[in-house]
């Protein structure tokens, strides 16, 4: 087996040395991503930073010869440990591939590199009038290359949809070296399987993303954001309903709990009605001519769907302001405890008040302080769990009731992911969520691009 001061000196003849790093301190720095509760005592031997899809290949064809783990990484915020390299091995940083190679306005496209931040890209877009919707919590870090490996979505996914419907084509380097080009530059695609499909949310265990294509829709002229009180969980679900029905399609809907609104209120006072039992974040978009008629229907749909108060903004700061409030709920949340965990379910629309009321029996069952937060509009609900994970008896209090979660999840027709994947976190619970042939095919999907097992071991699920 090759050791480490031979994958070292074999990387320098294919990078320079100042993008090479293998001291013990900078090698630990990557061996942790966003995930709290998942930590890793293996290093990787060496981190890289390659520049070009060309230094990239040669990597994958060293690593592939002597069947060295390599691991892709973005900025490191994803939530499931899918950068984690328990193997240790080579870890790929994309940092220094961070330009956007192009936009064209005419086909409402863009060209751009694994690096490229998505808040970036956003903003260079629409400094031409155009809009890239696929919106991350994290998307002033977050990556191009991180949200197609996740199949990142974001609180626009109930009128836009999420990374995947973005995608119009890949360059991805697979396990060999080989750089394999799908999908096309046009929006539609009928030649073939689709197979850059495929690679969306693999969690770079089929391939490394190194450029994509992607699609872009013209920028809405303006924007107003809503918040309506509920004194029940269920109203505010109801109200999503009763908006669909009279033809408003709100950008975003979210939701945050009664627990939510009290601790974001007690950490960033905001002015939030803390003695409701919920409350929603909507924001409509379009033309400003629009605007008014759309506040006026949106707000005589939710309170006849029991809307108890209703907050319209009126200026870029009043916006802000309510956006703020959604924003702080995991920096509140982790100011009760050393440590915040949070967690990524979807159910049916017509099923999200069982999941927050079963979640919050679950937590209460076994004493776990809990924030509910969500994309509502489409089903998506994060947990937020203020714990202290040098606490053996509040660690097994969690894993006992994620668990719980997870089960509870699917009994209500959902699954166990919407946009933060499934890495180390939630593998041994994915023979639950698909069907035992489904999981083979994917299995022999994994030999087929990657026979030596060398992309992102032991993520999603274990090789046989």
């Amino acid at each position: 087996m090759i050791i480490k001061s031979q994958i070292t000196t074999e990387l320098e003849h294919i990078l320079p040395k100042k993008n090479i790093l293998s001291s013990v301190e900078e090698c630990y720095v990557y061996s942790q991503d966003g995930t709290n509760d998942i930590t890793s005592d293996t290093l990787p031997d060496v981190v890289v930073f390659p520049e070009t899809i060309e230094e990239v290949q040669a990597v994958m064809k060293f690593a592939n010869s002597h069947k060295i783990p390599v691991v892709a990484r973005g900025a490191g915020t994803n939530l499931v440990g899918a950068c984690i390299p328990k193997k240790g091995g080579i870890v790929i940083n994309f940092t220094k591939m961070d330009n956007i190679l192009e936009i064209n306005k005419t086909n409402m496209t863009a060209k751009v590199q694994a690096g490229v931040v998505v808040g970036k890209l956003q903003e260079a877009v629409s400094k031409m009038g155009l809009f890239f919707p696929p919106d991350p919590s994290n998307l002033k870090v977050s990556t191009i290359g991180g949200a197609v490996a996740q199949s990142a979505g974001g609180p626009k996914t109930f009128k836009y949809g999420t990374t995947k419907d973005y995608i119009l084509g890949l360059k991805v380097v697979l396990a060999d070296g080989t750089l394999l080009k799908t999908g096309t530059n046009t929006i539609k695609n009928a030649t073939g399987y689709h197979l850059e499909q495929l690679f969306i949310g693999s969690e770079g265990t089929l391939g490394i993303v190194v450029e994509a294509t992607l699609k872009l829709i013209p920028k809405p002229e303006t924007t107003r954001v809503v918040m309506a009180y509920f004194d029940t969980v269920e109203n505010a679900t109801n109200s999503v309903t009763n908006m669909i029905d009279k033809n408003i399609c709100p950008s975003t809907i979210d939701f945050m709990n009664k627990n939510t609104l009290q601790t974001v209120e007690k950490f960033y006072p905001c002015g939030l009605l803390t003695n409701k039992e919920s409350a929603l974040i909507i924001e409509v978009d379009g033309f400003e001519i629009s605007m008014d008629t759309q506040i006026a229907r949106l707000e005589t749909v939710l309170r006849l769907s029991g809307a108890s108060e209703v907050i319209i903004s009126h200026t870029k700061e009043e916006q802000e302001k309510l956006w703020t409030a959604r924003r702080s709920s995991f920096g509140a949340t982790a100011k009760l405890k050393p440590d915040v965990v949070t967690n990524d379910m979807i159910v049916p629309r017509e099923n999200i008040s069982k999941l927050v009321s079963g979640i919050n029996e679950i937590c209460q069952k076994y004493g776990l302080i809990i924030s509910i937060v969500g994309h509502i509009g489409d089903g998506n609900i994060h947990p937020q769990i203020a714990l202290d994970l040098n606490n053996e008896t509040e660690v097994k209090a969690y894993e006992q009731a994620k668990k719980e979660f997870y089960k509870l999840t699917l009994e209500l027709g959902g699954t166990l992911s919407a946009e933060h994947g499934i890495g180390l976190e939630k593998k041994d619970f994915l023979k639950n969520a698909v069907q035992p042939e489904a999981l083979e095919y994917m299995k022999k999907i994994k030999k087929i691009f990657d026979p030596n097992n060398i992309l992102n071991p032991d993520k999603i699920f274990d090789m046989n």
